[in-house]
């Protein structure tokens, strides 16, 4: 076969990467209570440095989030790990929505945390000791030889003060994005975040949304069981598929399906909003928003903003953006 001259190659490879749905996976977002309650966990407890703190508009409130309270306010607090974002969203007119199930586990369809990538994992605990955090995870786990591809991490769950799970994670040499091994300089104990995980009660299903649909790309795999992993999730039986995205840019995206234990509740779709404290978004840099809204109809995903509508969203430079849900029920920010 006749190789394509260099200019050639090269424009095909451009063109390719600008039709791809997702562009970025730019940076979850999680309902709070209060920020002035949750903000010191996070920037004293947890070394992130607060970027800002914006007003959103009654009309996106309204338009984007779908919440028709009359007179809604809300805030986000955008805050810096390492290159990467997370925002915090609070909610003033109405208040806060409903609270996490004090029972709320792994196996549940709404669950979703953040992995916070630290360079050594034992002196990050003890900081957290010290601060009194509550525990998931009975104490840091290493994932076992047997278990080839996340053999070596070490990882731990804890929660913020209310209740969202985040995760403590550290990558043995050869494992996770390149980046968490810099070669030259001081390294941080806390580096990054390395990807949001969800629930996901099909992985085949999650991947006609994640993969077909908005075109992200698989960067791995694993299938996890064992004490270890018991001990991580605090479920006994703990038996999961566990999926990668990626777009190349930002943070990944990954899916939870446990096969085992049965029981794990779905997402209730139809009494949640974006104010309620198990709410979280990720967003999601796209193209062409125009013809992936329609296919997003033709396949009848939830749809939680009034269709496409004109943003103004901290951090983003995005004039247009609509939000849906994926097929377990998890929010996803589409912005252009």
């Amino acid at each position: 076969m006749k190789r394509l001259p260099l200019l050639i190659f090269l424009l095909v490879t451009v063109l390719s990467a600008q039709a791809q749905s997702v562009r970025a996976v730019l940076r979850p977002t999680v309902t709070v209570s209060d920020l002035e309650k949750i903000l010191p966990f996070y920037t004293q407890t947890l070394p992130f440095q607060l970027i800002g703190i914006q007003g959103v508009p009654a009309s996106i409130v309204q338009s984007l989030f779908g919440i028709q309270t009359p007179g809604a306010t809300a805030r986000i607090a955008t805050l810096k790990l390492g290159d990467e974002t997370l925002d915090l969203l609070d909610f003033g007119n109405p208040d806060t929505g409903a609270a996490i199930p004090a029972d709320s586990r792994s196996t549940d369809g709404w669950f979703q945390h953040v992995a916070i990538v630290v360079s050594d994992i034992d002196k990050a605990y003890q900081l957290l000791r010290q601060h009194k955090v509550e525990h998931v995870s009975s104490s840091p786990q290493t994932l076992p030889a047997y278990l080839t591809a996340a053999a070596g991490v070490r990882a731990f769950y804890f929660r913020d003060p209310d209740g969202h799970v985040l995760e403590l994670i550290a990558f043995p040499a050869g494992k996770g994005n390149p980046k968490w091994h810099p070669a030259n300089g001081p390294v941080p104990l806390f580096m990054g975040l390395d990807h949001t995980a969800i629930g996901s009660d099909d992985t085949d299903r999650s991947l006609t949304f994640y993969r077909d649909l908005l075109e992200l790309t698989i960067g791995g795999s694993s299938e996890n069981y064992g004490p270890e992993q018991e001990h991580l999730n605090q479920v006994f039986g703990a038996h999961l598929l566990i999926t990668g995205l990626t777009t190349g840019q930002g943070v990944g995206i990954e899916l939870l399906d446990y096969l085992a234990p049965p029981g794990g509740r779905p997402y209730p779709v139809s009494q949640s909003h974006v104010n309620d404290r198990w709410h979280w978004h990720t967003i999601l840099q796209v193209n062409q928003l125009d013809q992936l809204y329609q296919r997003i109809q033709q396949r009848k995903l939830p749809i939680i903003s009034a269709g496409i509508v004109p943003i103004q969203y901290p951090g983003l430079v995005a004039k247009r953006g609509l939000m849906i849900r994926d097929p377990d029920g998890h929010a996803v920010l589409l912005c252009e």
